[in-house]
């Protein structure tokens, strides 16, 4: 490979940085150096906020939404092995068997945990065997 073969990359990475660059002072020109007190409030679909709000959002909102984007993220992999699956032969295979079975673990470990259960605060999987004697 030659320096003239990543001239694509330095012209994305230019044009990449001069974007940023022009939002941020059109953004800085555009914006309103007096806000007012309305503009300062929050909007919230036209309803008046009456103060703080009174819960947080349960964690598990957030590790599904997590989990969400690790399989999102497998499919995108998926994809691009399946496009090249002739090309990588049997290591593409074993790749991404290995890589499947990962991903396939941490769904079995995380639906044990119990992350995946909703409006169901104290579920348990397992219940303890008594034994009596």
């Amino acid at each position: 490979m030659e320096l003239v073969d990543y001239l694509p990359v330095a012209v994305m990475l230019v044009l990449a940085t001069g974007f940023v660059a022009v939002s941020l002072v059109v953004s800085r020109l555009m914006s309103p150096h007096r806000p007012t007190p309305e503009k300062l409030a929050p909007y919230e679909c036209g309803i008046i906020a009456e103060g703080e709000p009174s819960t947080r959002f349960p964690i598990k909102f957030y590790m599904v939404a997590m989990l969400f984007v690790v399989f999102d993220v497998e499919i995108i992999f998926l994809f691009a092995w399946a496009s090249r699956f002739n090309s990588l032969g049997w290591f593409g295979i074993g790749a991404m068997a290995i890589f499947t079975f990962f991903v396939i673990e941490t769904l079995i470990y995380v639906w044990k945990r119990g992350a995946l259960d909703w409006n169901v605060p104290g579920r348990r999987r397992y219940l303890p065997t008594t034994e009596t004697s």
